[in-house]
């Protein structure tokens, strides 16, 4: 099964940043996104922009893909990256075929899930007002939603996989009609999140095609060895060194034993300076 990971400075663009720098942890995490995904025996390719392509060329990182498509406009397309900061992975999924699998670079599977007809994501999220409200919420310039129900619970898209191009054309061009057509406001997290996962179930329910999801929304905390994703890990590493260290050292255990041929990439991140 063919994946993607996807890439885009232009959010840090917006803050003013001027040189791409990652975290060891997201690096870590990245690359055994990617090489895991390959042992599973699927191919990944790197769906990015031209900075993050030329930032992972210089660093030595890029033979963790199996290649890398500069699909991703350096200004999403006119599209307001503070607003929608994770809008490359829809332009991303616009460009590839379907059936495809498209998996954020901090979510590892450590075993794949079974392939056919479904869409599958990651996990459902319940409905609230603070992140996902009514659609009478939603400001743009002249784009309408088809007649969308509002019931359907939003899909958690850190894991995704769909199966035929008709649904993901449909989707994609829903979304990125929604995102090019939003009136400029502060509500970030809300205009992201409904862009990508709650249109995307919306969607699904509208054209009767069938969904699940690796993991059930009330037990995500409960221990289970299939799939890894950092999520609010990252800002808990950043709070206490201690949780960092101990998830570094895990990676470089794990890629001595499983990726052998790709340990330096250990020598990669110790070279790099801290973020």
């Amino acid at each position: 099964m063919n994946a993607i990971h996807i890439a885009s400075f232009a959010p840090a663009a917006a803050k003013s940043k001027s040189e791409l720098a990652a975290e060891d942890f997201d690096l870590y995490c990245t690359a055994l996104s990617a090489l895991q995904w390959r042992k599973n025996g699927g191919k990944i390719t790197l769906c990015c922009d031209s900075k993050y392509a030329e930032y992972y060329d210089r660093i030595g990182f890029s033979d963790i893909w199996n290649g890398i498509n500069v699909c991703i406009a350096d200004d999403l397309e006119g599209i307001d990256p503070m607003m929608f900061w994770a809008g490359a992975k829809l332009l991303a999924l616009r460009e590839v075929n379907a059936p495809i699998v498209m998996i954020d670079t901090d979510f590892i599977a450590w075993n794949n899930p079974v392939f056919g007809d479904e869409i599958i994501a990651a996990h459902r999220e319940d409905i609230s007002d603070g992140i996902y409200p009514p659609l009478s919420f939603f400001q743009t310039r002249g784009h309408i939603l088809p007649d969308f129900s509002e019931d359907v619970l939003p899909l958690n898209t850190a894991f995704l996989y769909l199966p035929d191009n008709d649904f993901k054309e449909f989707y994609t061009s829903q979304a990125i009609a929604f995102m090019k057509s939003a009136v400029k406001c502060s509500d970030y997290l809300k205009y992201m999140v409904f862009a990508e996962q709650r249109l995307i179930a919306m969607c699904a329910d509208y054209t009767g095609t069938p969904v699940k999801t690796l993991l059930d929304k009330d037990t995500l905390f409960r221990p289970q060895s299939d799939f890894t994703h950092l999520w609010g890990a990252k800002q808990a590493m950043r709070d206490h060194p201690e949780l960092r260290a101990d998830f570094i050292s895990k990676c470089k255990a794990k890629m001595l034993s499983d990726f052998p041929e790709h340990a330096h990439i250990i020598d990669i991140i110790n070279a790099l300076p801290q973020v």
